[in-house]
């Protein structure tokens, strides 16, 4: 018997499709959806707590999650291996945790050996100075990393592969922090490469949005709670920091982000992350889809 010339159950979903679904799909349009809805969700949230209110804080990171899986789950659809919800989820933001403590420790004793920072510790209440650096630094860690690397850097990846979804996205999180105080062409272009460079390799590497939540989340945290200022926004930590050297070397109004000391550590690091990601398949062509 001939065989017919029916079409497969993928071409027949293909066709079901209706233009309204097809376009939510295009990456573009569901990366700047589920950007908005992060947006909206901080915003909005922002109005309802006080700093340091550690409740709403976890509230509002579970929003922030949930906006992502909505969007990935129903507009992309697509699976969702970055983001495990079992005990991986655990080890990965400490795994993560521990490289983002590292990179700071690492980054401030070389200033401080160099001459360019020396602490004197403050006798502020220990809570008033916790709480709200933890409350803020956590939710910027969620916000920023799954519009960042979550929608923006999968939905370029998509279309244009990793390497484009790496620099486009290093690019643009530099630029995004131009309107901090203090931000400079350098402090912008450092952040592009020690941030969003480091950021975007550890993706590639682990493919899990845990592990470069709490990389983000200990690397803001602990320059705040050491007194340091977090890309250019001041911090009241345990220690004042009395700055002595260069701009170069210690960042100057910006902070630890726009020294040269962090970049260096930054490729340091940046470079065998992109080599482990390369060995496990990890980096896709251009138009090879992740999900495959």
């Amino acid at each position: 018997m001939s065989k017919t010339n029916t079409p497969d159950n993928k071409e027949l979903r293909r066709m079901r499709t209706s233009p309204f679904v097809s376009f939510f799909q295009f990456p573009v349009v569901w990366m700047l959806v589920g950007a908005l809805g992060i947006i909206l969700a901080n915003v909005s949230f922002s109005y309802l707590k006080a700093p340091g209110s550690i409740i709403l804080t976890l509230v509002e990171s579970a929003v922030i999650i949930v906006i992502y899986w909505l969007v990935m789950k129903f507009l992309a659809r697509r699976p969702l291996p970055e983001l495990p919800f079992q005990w991986r989820a655990v080890s990965e933001v400490i795994f993560g945790a521990a490289v983002g403590l590292i990179f700071i420790i690492v980054s401030t004793a070389l200033i401080v050996l160099l001459g360019g920072y020396s602490f004197k510790w403050s006798p502020e209440n220990a809570s008033s100075v916790i709480l709200p650096i933890i409350t803020t630094q956590l939710v910027a860690a969620f916000v920023e990393e799954l519009i960042f690397r979550g929608l923006a850097f999968q939905a370029i990846e998509k279309k244009g592969g990793s390497l484009l979804a790496l620099a486009l996205t290093s690019l643009f999180f530099g630029i995004a922090h131009l309107g901090n105080p203090g931000a400079t062409v350098w402090g912008a272009f450092s952040i592009t490469i020690e941030a969003g460079l480091l950021l975007g390799a550890a993706f590639l590497w682990r493919r899990n949005v845990w592990f470069i939540i709490g990389l983000h989340f200990f690397w803001n945290a602990i320059e705040g709670l050491l007194g340091i200022p977090i890309s250019g926004h001041p911090s009241s930590g345990f220690f004042t920091v009395e700055v002595t050297g260069p701009d170069l070397l210690t960042g100057g109004k910006f902070g630890l982000e726009a020294s040269i000391i962090p970049v260096i550590i930054s490729l340091l690091i940046t470079i065998p992350m992109l080599l482990f990601a390369r060995r496990k398949g990890h980096l896709l062509s251009l138009r090879q889809d992740p999900k495959s």
